[in-house]
């Protein structure tokens, strides 16, 4: 199932776009839309760092083996 897709128009450098599509080994959509759900990932990551510290858990380890 696909997901609804909007078509936009960006202007990249051309160097920076090189590498990436480079890196990933993707074409140019593919990398784009690849680089956009890192960025999701990173905010999500962020927001877990975040709780560091503040989630305690009460339970032994040696028991849940």
């Amino acid at each position: 199932m696909s997901r609804p897709a909007r078509k936009i128009t960006v202007n990249v450098p051309a160097d920076v776009l090189e590498e990436a599509t480079r890196v990933t080994g993707k074409g140019i959509t593919e990398t784009v839309v690849e680089g956009l759900l890192e960025l999701r990932l990173r905010a999500k990551r962020s927001s877990l760092r975040r709780l560091r510290g503040k989630v305690q858990f009460d339970f032994e380890l040696e028991t849940r083996r």
